[in-house]
């Protein structure tokens, strides 16, 4: 990845998009079939018995017709789930979605040449924005290399949201806009908004053409920030977008009808590429301990986030750095991508500016006043109030794993995500008494706009062994033949899943083909078992491999009694981070780490003895 993003390619961004492969419909067979396998360490004999029967009814009948119409509809489409995937996993949904799906990470710089430092926050800021807008002009004149698997080509389409995109909410439907275009496809904005004291700017980054530099945004920064701090803390309309959907839809189109001139300046903060957070609190973070860092960044100061755009660079007033971004336009490897490139560059330059001090004569910020009364206000401090009273029950144990990491699994011959995986189910296990139902995230980039598939970490084999684990009876060498067994169930999953044959995607399609066609809703989906085993977005862990670079991110869990649990791995070291609810008596995220860490070695340690 380093050098793919270094090194001038002839290749154009976006130039294989449209011949990447359709998003395929699987068999109706297999997936009724690896359903069934799914739901099984979920059920006693009884239940599964009568699982098994509702299976092979939908199969015979109403299956078969919805299946049908499913790829009736695939045949219209290069994609046949993106339109629904949106609206259901993002659009539809009405709670707060600030806090409750977007995603966030810290940039990884504190670890190398910007530890915490008070007194950095606007020079390494203008340093920080000056390479985001150099990616942005990397992916508007498509030069940042197609990512590819082997010699195939991935899609692209997600990096196309990153800048310049921002949701806007509807009183029952939310929708994405885009403003984002490529240089052959004509003229983008090119202002940035800056949020900082419940205040709002917006600049041009762009001065004769060229992108302004270093110092010429460290100008602005400081306007901003002393006009800040000497003068009244603003309206904080911002806070407004951490509301529960529906309400933050009504107060929009409120203050739009207050005056007219408040439509105009939303939509500067919705077309700016990205927006500019200036936070005035200092997370506390270290290269092993992340966990106030990603507390604040999810549950921050809601009147410096725009929480539907999708990408907000957050600053702290100790150097530190972060985002938040809404999960609706793309997934965090975008984000990770860009953050990676960001960091590779400070390394590079050795945190500094080399270049020119000059600083030209440049507009000022231009400050977005907006017209505000008493019900305005009022909903400001409700949406504040009820944002900062749901974070405090958020719960993140963020931590390093230093022992070993992918040098080591790879040794062994065990795939790092995988060891990964199975140590989180034999910790759920040993915390919980039982088995943990279980999304990973699998990428579906080899297709037209493919973004994900739901591997299902729980399985037969990884229960089997997790109870082997538990049973001073069995044998080392039993124990490692199980474990052996759950690795390569998990890892031919996860094969599956990229490759278009997944099926939890194929059963929402099938779903939603019945809603849509006015007809009763299958009894497959009302089963109990459905639900018990993940299914319809109840599943009490939640995972996403975060990559093997030095980005790390984390989300809320699914459920309130789950988990949300995302990690990188590096040749030396894991890197995770755990979140869970408070008001959960059953659930506690510091808990599963140290269990998670404790399975780590007791993995390798299985292995080792095995051997002898």
């Amino acid at each position: 990845m380093e050098n793919q993003l270094t090194k001038s390619v002839e290749e154009r961004t976006f130039q294989y998009q449209d011949s990447l492969p359709s998003l395929p419909v699987p068999s109706l067979e297999e997936s009724l079939k690896k359903y069934l396998e799914s739901v099984k360490p979920f059920a006693n004999e009884a239940e599964y018995k009568k699982t098994e029967e509702i299976v092979r009814k939908f199969q015979e009948g109403a299956g078969k017709g919805l299946h049908q119409k499913l790829l009736e509809r695939a045949k219209g489409k290069r994609n046949w789930l993106e339109e629904w995937w949106l609206n259901v996993a993002y659009l539809d949904v009405r709670i707060p979605s600030q806090l409750n799906v977007n995603f966030v990470g810290p940039c990884p710089h504190f670890e190398h040449y910007w530890p915490a430092r008070e007194g950095t926050q606007l020079e390494r800021g203008s340093l920080l924005l000056w390479h985001n807008l150099n990616y942005w002009q990397l992916l508007r004149r498509e030069k940042l290399p197609v990512h590819k698997s082997g010699n195939t080509p991935l899609d692209m389409n997600q990096f196309r949201m990153l800048f310049s995109t921002c949701k806007v909410p509807g009183i029952t439907r939310d929708s994405i806009m885009n403003y984002f275009k490529t240089e052959s496809e004509g003229h983008c904005p090119t202002h940035i908004a800056v949020l900082c004291r419940g205040r709002a700017f917006v600049f041009d980054v762009l001065h004769d053409g060229c992108l302004i530099t270093p110092p010429e945004l460290l100008r602005q920064l400081t306007y901003i920030h002393k006009k800040c701090w000497n003068e009244p803390v603003g309206p904080s309309i911002a806070a407004l977008t951490s509301e529960e959907r529906t309400r933050w839809a009504k107060a929009r189109e409120y203050l739009i009808g207050l005056d007219p001139e408040n439509l105009t300046l939303l939509e500067k903060i919705q077309t700016s590429l990205f927006v500019y957070s200036i936070e005035d609190t200092s997370p506390h973070v270290t290269p092993e301990e992340y966990s106030q860092v990603f507390e604040m960044l999810l549950g921050g100061d809601p009147s410096v986030r725009w929480g539907d755009k999708s990408y907000n660079l957050i600053s702290f007033a100790n150097g530190i750095f972060g985002c938040c971004c809404d999960h609706a336009p793309y997934d965090a490897m975008v984000m990770v991508n860009i953050a990676h490139y960001v960091d590779e560059r400070i390394l590079e330059t050795e945190g500094r500016w080399k270049g020119s001090e000059k600083v030209r004569d440049i507009p000022l910020p231009e400050e977005l006043v907006f017209t505000v009364d008493e019900k305005i206000l009022n909903d400001v401090s409700q949406a504040k109030a009820q944002h900062l009273k749901a974070a405090s029950d958020l719960q993140i144990a963020a931590s390093t794993f230093t022992s070993f990491g992918k040098k080591l699994t790879k040794e062994e011959a065990l795939h790092p995500d995988t060891f990964i995986q199975l140590a989180l189910q034999l910790a759920y296990y040993r915390l919980h008494g039982r088995p943990g139902c279980c999304y990973e995230t699998a990428m579906t980039r080899y297709f037209y706009h493919g973004r994900t598939e739901t591997v299902r970490s729980c399985t037969e084999e990884a229960v089997r062994w997790c109870q082997s684990m538990q049973d001073p009876s069995a044998s080392l060498l039993e124990r490692q033949q199980k474990m052996l067994e759950a690795f390569a169930k998990h890892n031919k999953m996860m094969k599956d899943c990229s490759h278009g044959k997944g099926f939890d995607r194929h059963l929402l399609g099938l779903l939603l083909i019945a809603k849509e066609e006015g007809l009763p809703v299958p009894e497959l989906f009302e089963d109990p078992l459905f639900s018990r085993s993940g299914g319809g977005g109840n599943f009490v862990l939640s995972t996403s491999l975060v990559g093997y670079l030095r980005v790390q991110g984390v989300v809320v869990p699914m459920v309130h009694n789950g988990y949300g649990f995302f990690y990188h791995i590096r040749d030396d070291r894991f890197v995770v981070a755990c979140s869970s609810w408070r008001s959960c008596p059953e659930t506690d995220a510091e808990k599963l780490v140290q269990m998670i860490f404790h399975a780590f070695h007791d993995m390798i340690q299985l292995m080792n003895t095995a051997h002898l």
